[in-house]
């Protein structure tokens, strides 16, 4: 017997009310999108429950990806079968001496949404259930806690049996929570702070400021390929490149070494918070940690914040290293994390930067800018791609790999 679809259980959605219909009909788009390294698999969606038919598909790789995918309570692969009573004794049989080990218990849980089928679920539990004890006389019938749990559910069109509930990554449908512009660097720590972002809904768009010649495509390229990652448990996700060059070379040339930093990450806030409103984000996320470096005290954070009154949010702020990498290595973001490109914020970073800067030496420095003109024109300049699951068929055999 071969699974014919992955039936997928909707986690807090079951609470969001007359929003409810709004919450799953973006967790099945999210779906689709993650699924689309399988062609071959469709989607659909009702009030109880995401139904993923497989046409086809191994199931495994695909059970591995929706594991991923934020809004997924649990989900169970399924047999289809026709809705007869002798073949559902036959199926039952099979399934159940594919799995047997000796001193196994089991119980038969029947549902019967088509009332017209000949027996009701209380007749139809006895009859599989003696069914299976026809074939493996020394298994035991248990109702509380089984070691077999095999769900019988007759429908309208088929008859569909399960055993296995696997747990899903939880969380709310990535895109229900409103839109936050994600500041990705190459770092460790921002794609953790877009992954807790995506866990509770948010529909991120990465932001990533690089300067040429002084940062590498190498390193670009390991920006797209953190956000690629990040598509796993939400789907599509906006690229969006921030030229920088001038800005920083302005920078290095005007400002005190000590400000540098601050400097650099006020113009960053600016910049992104200007993509934010003409994109319609609602909030700035990033990836900083307090105290992990100099440019992430409580004084640095004040200055750099100052530049906007867009609420920004941290989700690692309280988070020391090694939390932050334990994240990273569960969501598969550490080894790309760690690759020996230079992104913006190390390029020129001074040696003893100031970590207590005061506002009013800041603005005082920033008087030597042409603000409003730098940052229109890095605006102006931005390139915005669209980073999905997968971009090749190379990338889709990597990607099947790599979630198996």
């Amino acid at each position: 017997m071969q699974y014919s679809e992955i039936m997928v259980r909707h986690g807090e959605l079951s609470t969001k009310g007359k929003n409810r219909m709004r919450f799953i009909n973006k967790l099945k788009s999210n779906i689709q999108d993650v699924l689309s390294p399988f062609p071959q698999v469709t989607v659909r969606s009702d009030r109880d429950r995401t139904h993923v038919y497989l046409n086809g598909a191994d199931y495994q790789p695909v059970v591995e990806a929706l594991k991923l995918v934020f809004g997924i309570q649990a989900l169970s692969p399924v047999y289809k079968v026709e809705k007869n009573v002798e073949v559902l004794k036959s199926s039952v049989q099979e399934i159940m001496q594919s799995l047997y080990k000796e001193g196994m218990t089991f119980k038969i849980s029947s549902k019967r949404s088509d009332h017209q089928f000949e027996l009701d679920s209380r007749d139809l539990n006895l009859t599989l259930g003696n069914a299976v004890f026809d074939v493996l006389p020394h298994i035991k019938a248990q109702m509380k806690q089984p070691d077999v749990n095999l769900q019988v559910e007759i429908r309208d069109e088929a008859a569909y049996l399960s055993y296995e509930n696997i747990k899903g990554a939880g969380g709310l449908p990535v895109g229900t929570s409103g839109k936050g512009m994600l500041m990705l660097s190459g770092g460790i720590d921002s794609p953790v702070a877009g992954y807790l972002a995506l866990k509770r809904g948010v529909d991120i768009e990465a932001v990533h400021f690089a300067s040429p010649p002084y940062t590498s495509p190498g390193a670009l390229k390991k920006a797209k390929d953190l956000t690629r990652r990040l598509t796993r448990f939400g789907g599509n996700i906006q690229f969006i490149e921030v030229p920088f060059t001038e800005i920083q070379e302005e920078i290095k040339e005007k400002a005190p070494e000590a400000y540098l930093m601050t400097l650099t990450r006020r113009f960053m806030m600016r910049i992104t918070d200007a993509i934010r409103q003409s994109r319609n984000g609602l909030v700035i996320i990033n990836g900083e940690s307090l105290g992990q470096v100099a440019s992430q005290t409580l004084e640095s954070m004040q200055a750099i914040n100052a530049v906007t009154s867009t609420p920004i949010i941290r989700p690692v702020v309280t988070m020391d290293k090694l939390e932050i990498i334990d994240i990273a290595e569960k969501i598969n973001t550490f080894d790309i994390s760690i690759q020996p490109f230079e992104d913006c914020c190390t390029i020129f970073a001074p040696d003893r930067p100031k970590t207590n800067p005061k506002i009013k030496n800041v603005e005082q420095y920033e008087k030597r800018f042409d603000i409003e003109g730098l940052v229109q024109r890095a605006v102006a300049g931005i390139i915005v791609s669209e980073i999905t699951p997968v971009d090749d068929s190379d990338a889709i055999e990597e990607l099947i790999e790599d979630i198996l």
